[in-house]
């Protein structure tokens, strides 16, 4: 587990740092007129270092950044339609029927054809918001210099990275952070499209129309209604993080092809939608600590399940059995289900399904043959 104080300072440090970049981008972004982009000047904190279940180092955070759209841009859901990779809900945001002539600068700035209508460009929209970034990395590092060093970094279809040193007599815990800013496009009620993440060298590519469905804060309101509905004592985030975990240190020991394949199927999003389902099958007074190995086995043999089914069902999509103090919006009630197993062929979930089985039957031994000492609680002396 993380220590919280470490945890505490690295995201104060981070909300201050993104805060003030956030702010010189959206005031270096005003033009008159409805045709550009520009920052909306918040930012959303999202992510397992926002959610209490983060593993591994308190040195990396995801924040969405949302942006400001010109007007008639409308999204088009096209997970029905074939298009984007499977076990995804994708999503367009297409010109209205009869666009102003005017916005044409716009179109051919941040727009790509989609079945004869203009879409805007998840690639495009990418390559805008790291260059403006950057360009307002000058005044932001001239105001922080006294708190740290900044820089921004970035690859080709992927959010850019901000790198974070702190100066040695500002904070106490002297650790370097890399904070993901993901531009996000809203669509109201909290929820935000988001670019697809590359496939890989193997998968076809993907249309630079498409974006990926974030309702990161649909999970955030979930997990708070978990908290005040579970026992004060809930052990429910401390299964999800020991599974990390257990897969985190049992892909140290697999080869490749498989490894990567281990680590896409039980991805922290497919365990914490396990996670989600379970939770609401039972009674929440049975999360209690004191049953935390018969969870956290009900939790390895529901994954099992899933993978032997090859159907695990995204949990906000067209799901009609949340709880009343958990208000969906209308997009996600009226979206057609996505099984997030569906990109993965039979062969392979089994093996996954055999591995994690494995993997439990087994913890003691991968902890130890796997986790660095220091992780480990010292034996006791006799």
């Amino acid at each position: 587990r993380l220590s919280p104080h470490v945890l505490g300072h690295s995201k104060a440090h981070v909300g201050r740092v993104v805060a003030e970049l956030v702010r010189a981008a959206k005031a270096q972004g005003l033009q008159p007129g409805p045709l550009a982009l520009s920052l909306r000047g918040d930012f959303v904190r999202i992510g397992s270092a926002y959610e209490q279940h983060k593993v591994r180092s308190p040195d990396c955070f995801d924040i969405l950044v949302p942006l400001r759209l010109p007007p008639h841009l409308e999204p088009q859901p096209l997970s029905a339609d074939g298009w984007g990779p499977r076990g995804a809900f994708v999503c367009g945001l297409r010109a209205r029927a009869g666009w102003p002539r005017r916005y044409r600068p716009f179109a051919d700035g941040f727009c790509v054809e989609l079945q004869g209508r203009s879409h805007l460009s998840s690639g495009l929209v990418l390559r805008w918001f790291q260059g403006h970034l950057q360009r307002c990395l000058g005044a932001v590092r001239y105001r922080l210099q006294e708190r740290c060093r900044i820089s921004l970094s970035g690859c080709a279809g992927r959010p850019p990275t901000l790198h974070i040193v702190p100066c040695s007599d500002y904070v106490c815990c002297h650790i370097s952070m890399a904070v993901r800013l993901i531009p996000a496009i809203p669509l109201g009620d909290a929820l935000y499209l988001t670019a697809l993440p590359p496939e890989g060298a193997q998968a076809p590519p993907v249309p630079e129309a498409l974006w990926s469905l974030n309702a990161s804060r649909q999970e955030q309101r979930l997990l708070s209604w978990l908290k005040e509905q579970a026992p004060a004592t809930s052990c429910h985030l401390k299964c999800l993080q020991i599974l990390k975990g257990l897969r985190d240190l049992r892909g140290q020991g697999l080869e490749e092809p498989f490894c990567s394949q281990w680590g896409r199927v039980l991805s922290s999003y497919v365990l914490k939608t396990a996670l989600f389902s379970l939770l609401l099958r039972g009674p929440l007074d049975a999360w209690d600590e004191r049953f935390l190995e018969e969870r956290l086995e009900d939790l390895v043999l529901y994954l099992r399940d899933c993978l032997r089914k090859q159907v695990l069902m995204h949990f906000f999509l067209g799901n009609r059995s949340l709880p009343e103090a958990v208000v969906l919006p209308r997009f996600l009630k009226e979206a057609a289900p996505v099984n997030l197993l569906a990109a993965f062929d039979s062969l392979t979930l089994d093996l996954v399904a055999f591995q994690l089985l494995s993997t439990w039957i087994q913890a003691p031994q991968v902890i130890r043959m796997y986790s660095s000492p220091r992780y480990l609680r010292p034996v006791p002396v006799p």
